[in-house]
Protein backbone atom coordinates (compact mmCIF):
# COMPACT_ATOMS: atom_id res chain seq x y z
CA UNK A 1 0.00 0.00 0.00
CA UNK A 2 1.02 3.74 -0.70
CA UNK A 3 0.82 6.18 2.07
CA UNK A 4 0.04 8.73 -0.16
CA UNK A 5 -3.35 6.57 -0.45
CA UNK A 6 -4.14 7.22 2.76
CA UNK A 7 -7.11 9.47 3.65
CA UNK A 8 -8.05 9.86 7.51
CA UNK A 9 -7.34 8.31 10.40
CA UNK A 10 -9.62 7.43 13.39
CA UNK A 11 -8.86 5.35 16.98
CA UNK A 12 -11.25 2.57 15.84
CA UNK A 13 -14.21 1.80 13.08
CA UNK A 14 -18.06 0.97 13.77
CA UNK A 15 -20.71 -0.21 11.00
CA UNK A 16 -21.81 2.92 10.45
CA UNK A 17 -18.36 4.43 9.55
CA UNK A 18 -17.60 1.65 7.18
CA UNK A 19 -20.79 1.72 4.84
CA UNK A 20 -20.52 5.45 4.20
CA UNK A 21 -17.23 5.22 3.94
CA UNK A 22 -17.83 2.72 1.26
CA UNK A 23 -20.56 4.99 -0.19
CA UNK A 24 -17.69 7.77 -0.28
CA UNK A 25 -14.78 5.62 -2.13
CA UNK A 26 -12.98 4.78 1.34
CA UNK A 27 -12.23 1.43 2.68
CA UNK A 28 -10.62 0.85 6.16
CA UNK A 29 -7.36 -0.89 7.11
CA UNK A 30 -5.46 -0.40 10.10
CA UNK A 31 -2.13 1.35 9.47
CA UNK A 32 -0.19 -0.36 11.87
CA UNK A 33 1.96 -4.05 11.17
CA UNK A 34 -0.19 -6.55 10.28
CA UNK A 35 -3.41 -4.33 10.27
CA UNK A 36 -2.93 -2.51 13.82
CA UNK A 37 -3.08 0.27 15.68
CA UNK A 38 -5.00 3.02 14.44
CA UNK A 39 -7.63 2.44 11.55
CA UNK A 40 -6.68 3.91 8.04
CA UNK A 41 -9.48 5.41 5.63
CA UNK A 42 -7.84 4.39 2.13
CA UNK A 43 -8.58 5.71 -1.66
CA UNK A 44 -6.36 4.67 -3.75
CA UNK A 45 -5.37 6.93 -6.63
CA UNK A 46 -5.04 4.49 -9.30
CA UNK A 47 -7.75 1.95 -7.86
CA UNK A 48 -8.52 -1.74 -8.84
CA UNK A 49 -11.85 -2.52 -10.64
CA UNK A 50 -13.39 -5.71 -12.32
CA UNK A 51 -15.72 -4.46 -14.63
CA UNK A 52 -18.32 -6.32 -16.75
CA UNK A 53 -17.31 -7.67 -19.90
CA UNK A 54 -13.83 -7.78 -18.92
CA UNK A 55 -13.41 -10.87 -16.66
CA UNK A 56 -10.76 -13.24 -18.34
CA UNK A 57 -11.72 -17.17 -17.52
CA UNK A 58 -8.39 -19.39 -19.06
CA UNK A 59 -8.97 -23.08 -20.05
CA UNK A 60 -7.36 -24.26 -16.91
CA UNK A 61 -9.38 -22.20 -14.87
CA UNK A 62 -12.57 -23.30 -16.24
CA UNK A 63 -11.51 -26.95 -15.91
CA UNK A 64 -10.33 -26.61 -12.38
CA UNK A 65 -13.86 -24.91 -11.73
CA UNK A 66 -15.93 -28.19 -12.86
CA UNK A 67 -14.70 -30.00 -9.47
CA UNK A 68 -15.64 -27.45 -7.26
CA UNK A 69 -18.67 -27.15 -5.00
CA UNK A 70 -20.37 -23.29 -4.73
CA UNK A 71 -22.16 -21.50 -1.86
CA UNK A 72 -22.72 -17.95 -0.66
CA UNK A 73 -22.49 -17.19 2.70
CA UNK A 74 -22.38 -20.42 3.73
CA UNK A 75 -19.58 -20.36 5.98
CA UNK A 76 -18.84 -16.99 6.36
CA UNK A 77 -16.81 -17.14 9.63
CA UNK A 78 -14.61 -19.28 8.02
CA UNK A 79 -13.76 -17.80 5.12
CA UNK A 80 -13.08 -14.47 6.73
CA UNK A 81 -10.83 -16.42 9.36
CA UNK A 82 -8.91 -18.29 6.71
CA UNK A 83 -8.45 -14.73 4.77
CA UNK A 84 -6.95 -13.91 8.61
CA UNK A 85 -4.40 -16.95 8.74
CA UNK A 86 -1.57 -15.20 9.89
CA UNK A 87 0.63 -16.98 8.03
CA UNK A 88 -0.60 -15.77 5.15
CA UNK A 89 1.89 -13.37 3.57
CA UNK A 90 0.71 -9.12 3.86
CA UNK A 91 -1.84 -10.48 6.65
CA UNK A 92 -4.03 -7.37 7.63
CA UNK A 93 -7.18 -8.67 8.87
CA UNK A 94 -7.05 -8.32 12.80
CA UNK A 95 -9.77 -9.23 15.39
CA UNK A 96 -11.30 -6.02 15.11
CA UNK A 97 -11.99 -6.38 11.28
CA UNK A 98 -13.30 -9.77 12.07
CA UNK A 99 -15.96 -8.67 14.28
CA UNK A 100 -16.47 -5.61 12.32
CA UNK A 101 -17.06 -7.05 9.64
CA UNK A 102 -19.30 -10.50 11.45
CA UNK A 103 -21.45 -7.33 12.30
CA UNK A 104 -21.70 -6.17 8.51
CA UNK A 105 -22.72 -9.80 7.73
CA UNK A 106 -24.98 -10.40 10.45
CA UNK A 107 -26.96 -7.02 8.98
CA UNK A 108 -27.03 -8.38 6.02
CA UNK A 109 -24.13 -6.42 4.14
CA UNK A 110 -20.77 -8.37 3.82
CA UNK A 111 -21.21 -11.80 2.23
CA UNK A 112 -19.17 -14.64 1.04
CA UNK A 113 -18.21 -16.87 -1.83
CA UNK A 114 -17.21 -20.62 -0.58
CA UNK A 115 -15.67 -22.93 -2.64
CA UNK A 116 -15.75 -26.27 -1.85
CA UNK A 117 -14.07 -29.73 -2.79
CA UNK A 118 -16.44 -32.42 -1.30
CA UNK A 119 -16.59 -31.08 2.48
CA UNK A 120 -13.96 -29.33 2.47
CA UNK A 121 -13.59 -25.46 2.17
CA UNK A 122 -10.68 -24.97 -0.13
CA UNK A 123 -11.15 -21.15 -1.48
CA UNK A 124 -13.13 -18.49 -0.98
CA UNK A 125 -13.90 -14.53 -1.06
CA UNK A 126 -15.61 -11.67 1.53
CA UNK A 127 -17.06 -8.24 0.64
CA UNK A 128 -19.54 -6.07 1.35
CA UNK A 129 -22.75 -5.30 -1.28
CA UNK A 130 -23.97 -1.60 -1.90
CA UNK A 131 -26.47 -1.12 -4.52
CA UNK A 132 -24.56 -2.78 -7.47
CA UNK A 133 -21.26 -2.48 -5.70
CA UNK A 134 -19.46 -5.42 -4.26
CA UNK A 135 -16.63 -4.49 -2.73
CA UNK A 136 -14.06 -6.92 -2.51
CA UNK A 137 -12.07 -7.34 1.03
CA UNK A 138 -9.91 -10.11 0.54
CA UNK A 139 -9.52 -14.02 -0.29
CA UNK A 140 -7.92 -17.35 -0.03
CA UNK A 141 -7.14 -20.32 -1.58
CA UNK A 142 -6.08 -23.75 -0.49
CA UNK A 143 -6.22 -25.76 -3.34
CA UNK A 144 -5.15 -24.44 -6.99
CA UNK A 145 -7.30 -21.96 -8.35
CA UNK A 146 -9.99 -21.99 -5.71
CA UNK A 147 -9.85 -18.31 -4.74
CA UNK A 148 -10.14 -17.34 -8.75
CA UNK A 149 -13.11 -19.70 -9.34
CA UNK A 150 -14.81 -17.84 -5.97
CA UNK A 151 -14.15 -14.42 -8.17
CA UNK A 152 -15.48 -16.02 -11.33
CA UNK A 153 -18.95 -17.97 -9.66
CA UNK A 154 -19.28 -14.30 -8.25
CA UNK A 155 -19.50 -12.69 -11.36
CA UNK A 156 -21.39 -15.50 -12.85
CA UNK A 157 -23.84 -14.36 -10.01
CA UNK A 158 -23.68 -11.09 -10.91
CA UNK A 159 -24.00 -11.31 -14.61
CA UNK A 160 -27.32 -13.41 -14.03
CA UNK A 161 -29.18 -11.21 -11.52
CA UNK A 162 -31.48 -10.40 -14.41
CA UNK A 163 -32.56 -14.39 -14.27
CA UNK A 164 -33.38 -14.15 -10.12
CA UNK A 165 -36.24 -12.23 -9.76
CA UNK A 166 -34.83 -8.92 -8.97
CA UNK A 167 -36.00 -6.08 -11.16
CA UNK A 168 -32.70 -4.63 -12.94
CA UNK A 169 -32.95 -1.58 -14.78
CA UNK A 170 -30.93 -2.13 -18.27
CA UNK A 171 -28.60 0.15 -17.39
CA UNK A 172 -27.44 -0.94 -14.79
CA UNK A 173 -24.25 -2.54 -14.10
CA UNK A 174 -22.08 -3.98 -11.38
CA UNK A 175 -18.70 -2.95 -10.36
CA UNK A 176 -16.42 -4.63 -8.38
CA UNK A 177 -13.93 -2.52 -6.02
CA UNK A 178 -10.75 -5.06 -5.66
CA UNK A 179 -8.78 -1.26 -3.90
CA UNK A 180 -5.56 -2.09 -5.19
CA UNK A 181 -4.53 -4.17 -8.42
CA UNK A 182 -1.76 -7.19 -8.28
CA UNK A 183 -0.95 -9.70 -10.91
CA UNK A 184 -2.90 -12.18 -9.50
CA UNK A 185 -6.38 -10.14 -10.07
CA UNK A 186 -4.77 -8.29 -13.46
CA UNK A 187 -4.28 -12.29 -14.92
CA UNK A 188 -8.38 -12.17 -14.31
CA UNK A 189 -9.24 -9.07 -15.84
CA UNK A 190 -8.93 -6.37 -12.94
CA UNK A 191 -8.09 -3.26 -14.00
CA UNK A 192 -6.51 -0.03 -13.11
CA UNK A 193 -8.92 3.28 -13.46
CA UNK A 194 -8.11 7.18 -11.94
CA UNK A 195 -9.84 8.13 -8.64
CA UNK A 196 -11.58 10.38 -10.72
CA UNK A 197 -12.98 7.41 -13.09
CA UNK A 198 -13.88 5.41 -9.59
CA UNK A 199 -15.99 8.37 -8.20
CA UNK A 200 -18.52 8.55 -11.46
CA UNK A 201 -18.75 4.72 -11.84
CA UNK A 202 -18.91 4.79 -7.88
CA UNK A 203 -21.92 7.05 -8.07
CA UNK A 204 -23.93 4.93 -10.78
CA UNK A 205 -23.14 1.61 -8.59
CA UNK A 206 -24.75 2.94 -5.91
CA UNK A 207 -27.91 3.86 -7.54
CA UNK A 208 -27.86 0.27 -8.74
CA UNK A 209 -29.41 -2.81 -7.47
CA UNK A 210 -27.28 -5.70 -9.14
CA UNK A 211 -25.32 -6.96 -6.06
CA UNK A 212 -26.96 -6.19 -2.81
CA UNK A 213 -30.39 -7.73 -3.45
CA UNK A 214 -28.80 -10.59 -5.15
CA UNK A 215 -26.51 -11.49 -2.91
CA UNK A 216 -29.07 -11.22 0.23
CA UNK A 217 -31.55 -13.92 -1.86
Amino acid sequence: MDLEDLRAVTATATEPQVLSAYRAGLFPMGIGRGGTGRMGWWAPRRRGVLLPGDLRVSKSLRKSMRRFDYSVDGAFDEVIRACADPSRTGTWITREIIDLYTGLHEDGWAHSVEVWAEDRLVGGLYGVAIGSLFAGESMFHRETDASKAALVHLVGLLDEGADTGVTLADEDEWLIDTQWQTPHLESLGVSEISGLEYAARLDSALRGNRAQPILNK
